[in-house]
């Protein structure tokens, strides 16, 4: 056997016996770790065993008890599934809650209480309905618990007589508690609605409700993490068009005084075709009228002329032209004519 080969096989047995050595001391050092995090306190809280929807009556059979590190309890949780069902009467989902989720005292209701808007709603804020539409509502994309933009769109008279058309921003980030009759957040499929319902305070409800009779109103929905108010302005025809309002008032009297002359030519045809019809009814009339029969004059007499006609022999002459051949040039006589 060569030298070198020898060697090679010393090196992999002395890496081989150090690898070995180098995996066992890693396992300790996490049997180690595992025992010292068995040392941590332990508590229990209850989650759901299934996935709960708005309304759902909570019951032993749909929750159950986990280990949890003490120091890290959410506010609001119950330790025993006991203590949860505490109380006289049941207690109901206020919102969608997943399997193994934390369930917490924001999320039900009290104990006999139901699970309706009332409930839902936030110390001091109010619960206002809005009228929208399958255009107004955003096509149905918004859900319970969606945040929301209510815009108003107003027409008022100007003093210059023409109509301005504008919107504003009435009120930003608000929530939205039900579409119709559905408060479940968990609701996922798109549905036209007839009316959306806010959580707004005091003030707001009373906006809602003035601007309700004073305009249009409409949604805008927000990105569900932006949650921040922004700088808003008006937004008015000039904003679309750039024409100043003097230039929308100019181009309203143009098309007011183009809306006068075509009605008085309309008039004016009307008027022609009212003589028109007058003149055929004349001719009409005076067609349906029966000549006088005519009086037959009595003839003329005329006196006939006759004439003759007489043929006369007229008289031969007295005189007649002779020619002579006098080899090849002609002579002529005048010489007295005998019968």
């Amino acid at each position: 056997m060569r030298a070198n080969t020898l060697i090679m096989i010393v090196l992999a047995g002395v890496f081989g016996i150090l690898a070995v050595v180098l995996a066992n001391m890693w396992l300790a050092n996490q049997r180690s770790a595992m025992a010292q995090a068995g040392e941590v306190p332990r508590d229990t809280i209850v989650v759901a065993a299934t996935t709960l929807k708005f309304g759902d009556t909570l019951s032993a059979d749909k929750l159950r008890e986990i280990a949890w590190p003490a120091g890290a309890v959410p506010a609001g949780a119950f330790k025993t599934t006991k203590e949860l069902l505490a109380g006289d009467g049941s207690k109901q989902a206020l919102q969608a809650i997943g399997v193994n989720e934390p369930v917490l005292a924001t999320k039900i209701t009290g104990p006999g209480q139901r699970a309706t808007l009332s409930a839902v709603l936030a110390e001091g804020m109010k619960a206002v309905s809005i009228r929208v539409n399958d255009v107004l509502g955003v096509a149905g994309f918004v859900f319970p618990g969606d945040r929301v933009d209510v815009l108003l769109t107003r027409t008022v008279r100007s003093d210059e007589g023409a109509d301005k058309s504008f919107v504003d921003v009435l009120l930003q980030s608000v929530k939205v508690l039900a579409v119709d009759q559905v408060a479940d957040e968990s609701k996922d499929s798109p549905t036209v609605v007839k009316a959306v319902t806010v959580e707004v305070s005091t003030k707001d409800a009373q906006k809602l409700t003035l601007a309700a009779g004073a305009g249009q109103l409409s949604l805008a929905l927000r990105q569900a993490a932006a949650s921040k108010s922004e700088t808003t302005e008006r937004v008015t025809l000039t904003d679309l068009t750039g024409d100043t309002p003097d230039d929308v008032a100019k181009r309203q009297a143009a098309l007011e005084k183009q809306a006068a002359a075509d009605a008085a030519a309309a008039e004016e045809r009307r008027r022609a075709d009212a003589r028109i019809d007058g003149l055929a009814k004349a001719v009409d009339q005076l067609s349906k009228i029966k000549p006088a029969p005519a009086v037959a004059s009595a003839p003329e007499v005329h006196e006939v002329v006759k004439e003759v006609v007489k043929y006369v022999q007229p008289e031969p002459p007295a005189r007649a032209t002779i020619g002579v051949f006098r080899g090849v040039k002609l002579e002529t006589y005048d010489v007295p004519r005998q019968d």
